[in-house]
């Protein structure tokens, strides 16, 4: 079982989008995935039409189970089938949210997602974890339990900015483990029309040659369509340009030829 977190410490760069069409290709392709929602915002919940504010069993159990030194605990409870073949999901409540004040002073929490997860490593090929945006008890969860590390970032200025200080954050995070998760670098919702699209697209190429991936997703209303249906781009429309786009960065994540771990930028 392979597991990929997709992080960002700036909202709004397409999280959601690159968890969920991942997914729904993966799927499509004949692998059983689990998709794990561990934002608070409960955008992936949300997506497969679950209300973050109704669920009863999902993250927040798993990690209240942890803090109560639990044993035994079987995630496989908490997992909710999808309308989806092919595609769980671990779902999340608006209670997350209140995690970092409930479970930070409780020693080994950093690990509950990984611990979990390997207790269903025979059910699934691929596990996708959408990360908060924010450093605390919940990305860190996502950046301990992956082995590659995706980071959606859009070709703004700003959001370069943002990138940096997401790449900050893994190098602190990872700086005593002896072999840190590969990451790859990937431009979306990309305007070529706007100069500034294409002048920060070249700048995070400059800036981090290794990491980046060398096509985009671009802007496609597409994605809006499928996600107001609650259907995976893939099988609400798989030549959406988008979905062949995302269909090219996963054949480049299954064959595991992605860009160098080198967390440093080129200088």
């Amino acid at each position: 079982m392979k597991i990929w977190s997709v992080s960002n410490q700036k909202g709004g760069v397409g999280k959601t989008t690159t968890v969920v069409t991942l997914g729904g290709l993966l799927s499509s392709w004949g692998f059983r995935t689990l998709l794990v929602d561990l934002d608070p915002h409960g955008s992936l919940t949300s997506y497969f039409k679950m209300n973050p504010d109704e669920i009863e069993l999902g993250v927040y159990n798993l990690f209240l189970d942890a803090s109560e030194k639990k044993k035994n605990i079987d995630p496989q409870v908490y997992i909710a089938k999808t309308d989806f073949d092919g595609i769980d999901v671990l779902p999340a409540s608006t209670a997350i949210a209140t995690l970092d004040r409930q479970v930070a002073a409780i020693g080994g929490m950093g690990l509950v997602v990984a611990t979990a997860l390997n207790k269903v490593a025979d059910q699934y090929d691929y596990v996708i974890i959408d990360s908060p945006p924010m450093l605390g008890v919940l990305m860190i969860n996502a950046l301990a339990a992956c082995d590659h590390l995706i980071i959606p970032v859009l070709a703004e200025f700003l959001a370069l900015k943002g990138l940096d200080r997401m790449v900050h954050t893994i190098k602190m995070v990872f700086h005593s483990r002896k072999t840190p998760p590969k990451f790859t670098i990937v431009p979306t919702m990309f305007d070529k029309r706007t100069k500034a699209a294409r002048d920060s697209l070249a700048a995070l190429h400059q800036q981090y040659p290794e990491n980046a991936w060398s096509s985009v997703v671009p802007v496609d209303t597409k994605v809006r369509d499928a996600s107001q249906a609650g259907i995976p781009l893939p099988l609400y429309d798989k030549s959406a340009r988008a979905a062949e786009a995302y269909a090219e960065l996963l054949e480049l994540l299954l064959l595991d030829k992605s860009p160098d771990k080198n967390l440093a930028p080129h200088k």
